[in-house]
């Protein structure tokens, strides 16, 4: 059955370099709805590229989930290593043997985009940076980035013969890492201090001074790698990520980011599917120690549509019968949104819990129960 919805809007259509409507001086970007995972714009997107210090997205990514899993906590005095004394780049000039916090030293990271203290910070975790780059590899595969490897977890590439990644895979880490709201805390940083003022932070991204709505996220300069810049921002409660790889200068990189955003922001909107209740009509359980069961979805589903007229239509598809055992997550049936011929997104239909098989045991139960 299909319903006929009046959102005011229609299906996103992904622009491209050759259509782009604003200007990007990038060799490789992209445009990523984060509430959603779509796609708006993309241009060389799965070129393998030096990511430079953008690698620090996902050298974030595990901080943060070490930190939420409890295996590190940000009150965590961390010793540096003579190791960590020893990366070039940017730096917060760490000292051997000096003690920082994780706190401290995350904020170096997000803010100043320091090596030493990224350096700190996965020898802390992992035990060395080697062990810390085969997690940040392993996590990258979890994702299903097919077109990223990782050397170090600075994005250091003076001697890295095989550390690359791709716009689109950043995009899918920068999605993680944006999930872990405790990032804003430093990602929106403009300016800070260490060391009982002593030492001065300046956010590497300048966008976090000028444009509006910016959370994050990360930069990266390097000869090899060029003028890069992952941006994240939200604006009425719609979330977007630029990724900008190779820019020639560091305003291009800025202007491109910024572009993209702004096509994101003035072109379309992330809304709530209107799922009509009524139409999610109760499936017959054959055998079952319940009759039947009501489907159920995950209410926190969103879409992503172009600004605009039309409609979007809703075709509820729902299983009529199904037979004992049914386990909990069990597929039911789907809601496919459609705007005109296109599919907008498609809702997964499903059980709210399992429903067990009558047996002899159940039904002798159920006659003395009766007695």
């Amino acid at each position: 059955m299909a319903l006929f919805s009046p959102l005011n809007c229609f299906a996103a259509e992904k622009e491209n370099s050759s259509n782009a409507p604003f200007e990007d001086l990038s060799k490789s970007s992209i445009l990523m709805c984060a509430d959603t995972g779509d796609i708006l714009y993309e241009k060389n997107a799965y070129e393998h590229l030096s990511p430079a210090s953008v690698t620090k997205v996902m050298s974030m990514l595990l901080i943060l989930e070490a930190i939420e899993s409890g295996k590190i906590s940000l009150d965590d005095e961390v010793v540096t290593s003579k190791n960590a004394v020893a990366m070039g780049g940017s730096q917060i000039w760490l000292e051997e043997g000096e003690k920082m916090t994780v706190d401290e030293l995350l904020k170096a990271v997000a803010v100043a985009s320091a090596n030493d203290a990224c350096t700190a910070l996965a020898e802390h975790i992992a035990g060395s940076t080697t062990s810390f780059v085969t997690m940040m590899n392993e996590r990258a595969k979890e994702l299903g980035l097919e077109n990223t490897n990782f050397e170090n977890c600075t994005g250091l590439d003076d001697t890295a013969v095989n550390h690359y990644s791709c716009a689109y895979d950043i995009a899918v880490m920068a999605r993680e890492v944006m999930q872990h709201d405790l990032i804003k805390n430093y990602t929106t940083i403009w300016l800070d201090y260490l060391r009982d003022g002593e030492t001065e932070l300046n956010n590497t991204n300048k966008l976090v001074n000028s444009y509006s709505g910016i959370t994050g996220l990360k930069t990266g300069t390097t000869s090899k790698a060029g003028f890069c810049v992952c941006a994240t921002a939200e604006r009425d409660g719609m979330n977007l990520i630029s990724v900008v790889l190779g820019a020639q200068t560091s305003e291009g990189r800025f202007n491109s980011a910024s572009n993209m955003l702004d096509y994101g922001f003035a072109n379309y909107q992330v809304v709530a599917p209107q799922v009509d209740a009524s139409q999610i009509t109760a499936v017959k359980i054959k055998n079952g120690i319940e009759k039947s069961i009501v489907p159920v979805y995950d209410e926190t589903n969103k879409i992503l549509v172009k600004k605009g007229s039309g409609e979007v239509s809703y075709e509820y598809k729902i299983e009529p019968s199904v037979a004992a055992p049914i386990a909990e997550g069990d597929v039911l049936g789907e809601i496919t949104i459609k705007s005109g011929s296109e599919t907008i997104k498609t809702i997964k239909l499903y059980a709210g819990k399992s429903v067990g098989k009558i047996s002899f045991s159940y039904i002798f139960k159920e006659i003395m129960f009766n007695i």
